[in-house]
């Protein structure tokens, strides 16, 4: 026996519903399951990482926490570093802009 599906008139919800009743009959069209090895697959494709369907413990939290704090350091100064290397030929840039147009005037 399928379910008895309910279906909401348009007018009723949020003024911001308007009149788009979709809001309140959304069905989903794939499975939960099937996104969820799609997803997976997709991770390990372009991070070579499974998911793991475990509990994590304390240490195994604390050694990723951790990756992440290095990664993210490592970034900053990367981009500190990026951030010097093309300040420092626009500075001279503009400062020799302005020595020549103080020398013409």
């Amino acid at each position: 026996m399928a379910r008895q599906q309910r279906r909401h008139s348009t007018s009723f919800g949020y003024i911001g519903f308007g009149n788009n009743q979709s809001v309140f009959n959304q069905s989903t069209t794939k499975a939960f399951s099937s996104l969820k090895e799609k997803l997976d697959s997709e991770t390990f494709l372009h991070h070579n990482v499974h998911f793991l369907h475990k509990k994590l413990t304390k240490a195994e939290k604390e050694a990723i926490k951790a990756r992440i704090r290095k990664q993210e350091k490592i970034r900053t100064k990367k981009t500190i570093a990026l951030f010097i290397i093309l300040a420092i030929p626009i500075f001279f840039f503009v400062k020799f802009f302005f020595d020549k147009l103080a020398s013409n005037l």
